[in-house]
This record gives structure tokens, C-alpha cells and sequence, in this order.
């Protein structure tokens, strides 16, 4: 989940409600009392939750010496990276030596680069110097998209009942829309896109925060390219809505429902590649076809296409590792 920090110097109470509204993470603030008296978020000051010169550095990129010097403070804190063009400045180095990067930006193009470089973009980014509209609409932008993966299609090879068992219903905070949901997958290198229960139901009713997403032990995809056991999440964790189309919004869990469901087994293969999932058998339980069209798994047959994710195999703690693990 990328962060948004905005920069209230010299404090105004109409920027810091504008970011608290925006969803801001982080506002920098010469006193952290005024800032906390507005909402609940982290401040930096002398007297924040972050403290300058400790928990954050500044560092203005004008060459090879000051991109240096970034890299090295990035080892113990977060790092404010500022240039006169990001047009020109190549952060690529400093996104694949740290996570920790934040860019003061002055547009939303300038957003935009910082937050895509080289695929991951930095951490976050930062606004100054701004009036309530731009922070508006940088922080909106930050909040509603987390980029966008590559979706491949994978061939349904065979669908069976394999009795009961605890499966995962995932709540968000968030509507989700016809064919956006979330990936889930019994290994950690493959993993299907479950649809959000959208659609109407002569039964119950849609429920649109809703994916039903398969068993306790499968994995899903979380910010940051990490995955986590579904049973792992709880409220007030994250995990990443995904489109048809391949794109991604951070989404909250407001709550994490399990149940005793009887189950079924998917497999299914994209050229090499062997997938499987488990999922509860029933008809509002449905993956997204290869057009973009939800299928309930109760219709499912061999030979139909449908959605997913290819990843890295192999994961400690939800981090891609490179050593020899055999998931099946």
C-alpha cells in the first residue's frame, strides 16, 4: 500500500482536515498536539510519532553524491527525496535498494513517475507547499490505485468435492465491482482471481465487500508483492482488490468470517504451470473468466478459461525467496 504524506508547515487547519480526509498517512507538522487534536495519524516533529534526524532524513538529489547519501540513510529510517525534475533524476536505484523512499512531489504527474518506477515505485509521496485542492487530488490518486499486474488465463482441468472444512469469507471496507476480487491460491506461485459476491441472487442478497475466498490454509497476494494465509487476516489488515483488467486498489478487512463449508478442489494449468484452489461449494462462490465475466464454481467444467496470477514460487513468511520449495 503506497503512503501519502503531506507537509502542514506552517500549520493550517484547513490542510491538515483536507489530508486527514484524503486518507493521508503521515502529515509533518511543527507540533504533533494540533495535528492530533484533528484525528488520528502520524505526525512528524520533534515531537511526532517520527522524529526528524531519527525516524526521518531529507535529502536534496542534485548528482551522484546526494543519490549516494540517500541510499545510505535509507538503512535507518524513512528518506524524503526532493528534486527540481523527477523527470530527469533517476530514482530506479534508490527504488530497488530500499522501500523506504518517500518523493516530495508539486503535481500529480510527478506522482505518478515517483509511484511507478521501475514497477514497484517508491513508498510514498509527499505534498508541500500546497493548497487544499492539489492535496486533494494527489491524495485521491494515491489512495485509489495501486497499479496495475499482468493476468493470465488459466484452463480448468478438474473440479471434485473433497468434504468439509473451514473455508475464509473476506469482508472488506471497500464495493468491489463485477469481475474484481481478490487472488487466492493453495501454493504461492499460482493463484486464481475469486470474484466479489456482486451480482443479484434468487437465495441472498449481493454483497458486494464480500469474497468468499477459499480455505483457511490458501494464500492470497498483499501489498508490497507479499502474500498471507487467509486465516492470518483480521480486521484492519489490507489486501489488493483486483480487476479483470489486471488493475489494483488497496482494499481494508473490516472483518475475517470462518465457517465449516463443504469444499471443492479446482485444478487447472497455464502452460506449465499447475494451479489449484479450494473453494466452498456453492453457487455465489465464483472466479473471473477469461472475458472478464464471473463463473460460479457450481457451473465450472473442464476445459473453461479463467483468471489468475503467475508468481515467483516459493515464500518465507509471505516474502518471495529463492530456494528450492515444492508446493503441490
Amino acid at each position: 500500500m503506497k503512503e501519502f504524506w503531506v507537509d502542514v508547515r506552517p500549520f493550517r487547519k484547513e490542510l491538515v482536515t483536507t489530508a486527514l480526509e484524503t486518507g493521508a498517512d503521515v502529515v509533518i507538522a511543527p507540533s504533533a498536539s494540533p495535528v492530533k487534536a484533528l484525528g488520528r495519524v502520524s505526525v512528524v516533529s520533534d515531537d511526532g510519532d517520527l522524529v526528524w534526524r531519527t525516524d526521518v532524513f531529507e535529502v536534496r538529489i542534485e548528482g551522484a553524491a546526494s543519490l549516494a547519501e540517500a541510499e545510505a540513510l535509507a538503512d535507518r529510517g524513512y528518506v524524503i527525496v526532493e528534486t527540481g525534475d523527477w523527470r530527469v533524476i533517476p530514482l530506479e536505484n534508490l527504488v530497488a535498494l530500499s522501500d523506504r523512499i518517500i518523493a516530495a512531489v508539486r503535481s500529480r504527474e510527478e506522482a505518478e513517475i515517483a509511484l511507478t518506477v521501475l514497477e514497484k515505485g517508491v513508498r510514498g509521496v509527499l505534498v508541500r507547499d500546497a493548497d487544499p485542492a492539489l492535496i486533494r487530488e494527489i491524495g485521491t490518486m494515491v489512495k485509489a490505485g495501486a497499479g496495475t499486474i499482468d493476468l493470465v488465463p488459466f484452463t480448468i482441468t478438474a473440479i471434485r468435492p473433497i468434504g468439509m472444512g473451514d473455508r475464509v469469507c473476506v469482508d472488506t471496507v471497500s464495493m468491489l465491482s463485477d469481475g474484481e476480487g481478490i487472488l487466492v491460491g493453495n501454493t504461492s506461485s499460482a493463484l486464481f482471481l475469486v470474484q466479489a459476491e456482486t451480482l443479484e441472487n434468487p437465495y441472498v442478497n449481493p454483497r458486494p465487500f464480500r469474497v468468499n475466498a477459499g480455505a483457511v490454509h490458501a494464500y492470497t497476494l498483499v501489498s508490497g508483492g507479499k502474500t498471507a494465509y487467509l486465516s492470518d487476516l483480521k480486521a484492519g489488515d489490507h489486501v489488493l482488490a483486483v480487476s479483470h483488467e489486471g488493475s489494483l486498489r488497496d482494499a481494508g478487512v473490516g472483518r475475517v468470517k470462518i465457517e465449516h463449508r463443504p469444499l471443492l478442489l479446482v485444478e487447472a494449468e497455464a502452460g506449465e504451470m499447475k494451479a489449484s484452489l479450494v473453494l466452498q461449494n456453492a453457487e455465489t462462490v465464483r472466479l473471473v473468466g477469461e472475458d472478464g465475466v464471473p463463473v460460479s464454481v457450481v457451473t465450472l467444467a473442464p476445459g473453461d478459461r479463467v483468471l489468475g496470477r503467475v508468481l515467483q514460487a516459493g515464500r518465507h513468511f509471505g516474502i518471495a525467496v529463492r530456494e528450492r520449495i515444492i508446493e503441490k
